[in-house]
C-alpha cells in the first residue's frame, strides 16, 4: 500500500486520490452564537467578512455564486489568488497583466505572499491543506472557515436581515431531497472528476471515470422530467452542480480524461447549465482564462510542459430550453 502526498489539498492512496477535510469550522450568524455544537460564533456584520478564493476552484466557486446570489457584494471583499499553483501553494502573485487577465487582486488585507501564510498565521503547528477558498474575519484576524459547503450556507441565511435578501437556497422543505442529491453530486461528479483526473493506477481511473459518466446519465434523466435537481425551485444542489459543469469541457474533458463525453453533448444538462449561467451577475464569476490556466499550467505531472490548449468556444448566452412544460 503506498500513499503519495501532492500539493493538490490531497493524498493518492494505491492509485485513487483523496480529498483531505477542511479544519476550520466556525460558523457566522445573525447574533454571532455558535448555532452548531463545538463552534465558535460570529456575528453577521456589513465589512467584517472577507473571502480569498481562485477563480479556477470550483469549491470558492460555490461562494462567489452564493454572494451574488445573496446580494453579498458590498458586505463581504474578495482576494483572487493567481492561478497559478505549484509547490508553494496558492499565490499572491498579482500585476496589471494577470490584473486583466486572471482578476487576481494580490493579497489586499495583508500583502502576504502566499495563502499558506494565512493558516501558519493561525497556527505555527498546521499540519493541514492550504486550501481556497478562505472565509476571513478582518475584525478579529482570523479564519473563520475553510469549508466551501458550510460558507455558502452561511451566505444563504446569516446575512438576511442586513441585505433584506431572504432568497432560501436550502429550504426546510427540501432539505432531504437536496442533501441527497448534494451527496452523489459531491462523490460522483464534483469530486469524481479529480478522482478520475488524478488517478494513477489504470483500475482507479476507469472505475472513477465510469462512476461519473454513470452519474451524469442519471441526472441528463432526471433533468429531462424536471427543471431542477430538487424539483421546480434552484437550490443548493444546483449551484453545487454547476460549477463542475461550467469547467468540464474546458478542462476536465481534455485535462482530466473525463472524455466520454461532453457536457454539451448532454441535451438536457447543457441547457440546465446554460438557464443557470445566464442569471444575473453569475457570468461575472467565471473567468475561463483563469481556469484554463490553472489546471493546465499547474498541474504539471499531467501536463509536464504546462501548455494550454485552445478549446472550442461556446456561447453560453443562446436561448436554452429549460421554459418548457415538465411532466
Amino acid at each position: 500500500m503506498t500513499t503519495v502526498k501532492n500539493s493538490w489539498n490531497s493524498s493518492i492512496k494505491d492509485g485513487e486520490y483523496q480529498r483531505k477535510e477542511s479544519q476550520f469550522r466556525n460558523w457566522i450568524t445573525p447574533d454571532g452564537s455558535a448555532g452548531v455544537s463545538g463552534r465558535s460564533g460570529f456575528k453577521a456584520e456589513a465589512g467584517r467578512y472577507h473571502l480569498y478564493v481562485s477563480l479556477a476552484c470550483p469549491w470558492a466557486h460555490r461562494t462567489l455564486v452564493f454572494r451574488q446570489l445573496k446580494g453579498l457584494e458590498d458586505l463581504i471583499t474578495v482576494s483572487v489568488v493567481h492561478p497559478i499553483m505549484h509547490e508553494n501553494g496558492w499565490s499572491f502573485q498579482h500585476d496589471e497583466e494577470s490584473a486583466k487577465l486572471y482578476g487576481t487582486t494580490g493579497d489586499d488585507l495583508d500583502g502576504d505572499n502566499f495563502i499558506a501564510e494565512k493558516y501558519v498565521a493561525q497556527d505555527p503547528n498546521y499540519s493541514g491543506v492550504n486550501s481556497v477558498p478562505i472565509l476571513w474575519d478582518k475584525k478579529d484576524k482570523v479564519i473563520v472557515n475553510n469549508e466551501s459547503s458550510e460558507i455558502i450556507r452561511m451566505f444563504n441565511s446569516a446575512f438576511n436581515d442586513i441585505t433584506g435578501n431572504t432568497l432560501d437556497f436550502y429550504p426546510e422543505e427540501l432539505r432531504e431531497t437536496i442533501d441527497h442529491v448534494n451527496e452523489l453530486v459531491y462523490h460522483k461528479i464534483n469530486n469524481g472528476v479529480y478522482k478520475t483526473g488524478f488517478a494513477t493506477t489504470q483500475g482507479a481511473y476507469d472505475r472513477n471515470v465510469e462512476e461519473l459518466f454513470s452519474a451524469l446519465e442519471h441526472l441528463e434523466e432526471k433533468l429531462s422530467k424536471q427543471r431542477y435537481l430538487a424539483g421546480d425551485k434552484i437550490t443548493e444542489a444546483d449551484w453545487r452542480l454547476w460549477v463542475t459543469l461550467v469547467r468540464f469541457d474546458w478542462v476536465y474533458h481534455t485535462h482530466f480524461k473525463c472524455n466520454l463525453n461532453l457536457i454539451a453533448q448532454y441535451e438536457n444538462i447543457y441547457n440546465y447549465m446554460l438557464e443557470l449561467y445566464q442569471i444575473p451577475n453569475i457570468a461575472k464569476t467565471v473567468n475561463e482564462a483563469h481556469i484554463k490556466c490553472h489546471y493546465y499550467a499547474s498541474h504539471l505531472a499531467i501536463n509536464p510542459y504546462g501548455i494550454i490548449p485552445i478549446t472550442h468556444q461556446q456561447d453560453w448566452t443562446v436561448t436554452h430550453n429549460r421554459n418548457r412544460t415538465f411532466n
